[in-house]
C-alpha cells in the first residue's frame, strides 16, 4: 500500500516484481534445504531504521527537583531522530551504526560500513570464516549501488535477494526496538 493523498492506494508490482518476489524466498530454502546449521551460521542480516535519539532530561536532587512536584519546568526540545544501521547473525548484534546528524547514507558512507563489518566478522569469527558470508540487506539506492555489489564481491560476501515491496518486517522491527 501507499498513500499519496489523503488515502491508502495499492502499490501494484510489475511481473518482474511478482516473479522476483517468488524467487528470492526460493534462494533462501535452497541455501537452508543443503544444510539449515551451516546456512545460518554464515547468515548475516542489516537493517536500518529511525530511532529517537537519548535527550539529557534527567532530573536530580530529590524528590522537591521532579518536575511534578516544581511550581516552574523547562520543555526541552526534542533530541530528534537518528538512522541506525544494524548488522547482526545468528549469535548476536555484530555492529551497530548511528548516522551522523546532517549526513546521509550514499555507497560510500555504506562501504565503510561494510568494511567495518569484515573486521568484525574476522574477529568474532575466528576459524569459522572459511565460508562465504550470506549477506541480506534491503533494496535501498546505496546497497543497490555498482561500487557496492563490487566491494561485496571483494570481501567476500554472497548477496542474497530481497524481495521488492516486502511486507515482512525484519527481526530487528521486532526485537531491537520497542
Amino acid at each position: 500500500m501507499r498513500k499519496p493523498f489523503l488515502k491508502w492506494d495499492p502499490k501494484y508490482l510489475t511481473a518482474d516484481q511478482k516473479r522476483q518476489r517468488c524467487q528470492s524466498p526460493e534462494q533462501l530454502l535452497k541455501f537452508s534445504r543443503r544444510d539449515p546449521n551451516d546456512f545460518l551460521s554464515r547468515l548475516v542480516t542489516m537493517d536500518e531504521t529511525m530511532t529517537r535519539r537519548q535527550s539529557s532530561n534527567q532530573w536530580s536532587g530529590g524528590i522537591a527537583a521532579h518536575p511534578t512536584y516544581s511550581k516552574k519546568f523547562r520543555v526541552q526540545k526534542s533530541a530528534g531522530k537518528i538512522l541506525s544501521s544494524i548488522f547482526w547473525d545468528q549469535d548476536s548484534i555484530l555492529l551497530i551504526d548511528y548516522l551522523p546528524k546532517g549526513q546521509t547514507i550514499n555507497a560510500g558512507y555504506y562501504l565503510s560500513l561494510l568494511v567495518q563489518l569484515k573486521d568484525i566478522l574476522k574477529q568474532k569469527r575466528r576459524g569459522k570464516v572459511s565460508k562465504v558470508v550470506l549477506f541480506l540487506h534491503d533494496n535501498v539506492p546505496a546497497h543497490r549501488a555498482l561500487t557496492t555489489q563490487r566491494k561485496l564481491a571483494y570481501l567476500g560476501f554472497e548477496c542474497l535477494d530481497h524481495t521488492p515491496y516486502s511486507p515482512d518486517l525484519v527481526p530487528s522491527n521486532y526485537r531491537l526496538f520497542p
